[in-house]
């Protein structure tokens, strides 16, 4: 991957819905090249698909939580049970496998405390083989951003 490449992809983080000739004008391409290499890049996985961005709060999911989890055990079948039930809950936007003292870092999103607490209660107690779950609640965002650095 170029630094073209990487100017393409940094214009679609920015807008996913641009068109080829806004994005080939944004890059210094003509349309043609430009489009080639867009689907050079999805062909390679490099882009993996395309989203809108959604308001949590507008939604009716104001409420982000981090949640730091710890297994008991750590043995292939402990960690695939724990990695297959937590990619099937909805409420989990991501989970991250961690170094540390926390196994793993999930985002949640949910309506409310209550509805945090039934998401503990029916989703993550019923996994199994949890040792801790630390909860951290965000109450403000500073940043957030899709759009990578640029990588020299």
């Amino acid at each position: 991957m170029d630094q073209k490449d990487r100017q393409i992809i940094r214009e679609l983080q920015r807008n996913g819905r641009m068109t080829n000739q806004d994005l080939a004008a944004a890059v210094n391409l003509s349309p043609s090249p430009c489009l080639r290499r867009l689907k050079l890049l999805e062909q390679n996985g490099a882009i993996t698909g395309y989203s809108a961005s959604i308001d949590a709060e507008a939604y009716g999911l104001p409420v982000t939580v981090f949640v730091r989890v710890s297994l008991t055990g750590h043995t292939e079948t402990v960690v695939q049970q724990f990695e297959r039930e937590i990619s099937r809950v909805d409420q989990v936007l991501e989970c991250f496998v961690m170094t540390g003292t926390s196994d793993y870092l999930l985002r949640v999103v949910v309506a409310d405390l209550a509805d945090y607490e039934t998401f503990v209660r029916k989703h993550l107690h019923p996994i199994g083989s949890i040792g801790s779950i630390d909860s951290s609640f965000v109450y403000g965002v500073v940043k957030s951003t899709n759009v990578f650095p640029v990588v020299s």
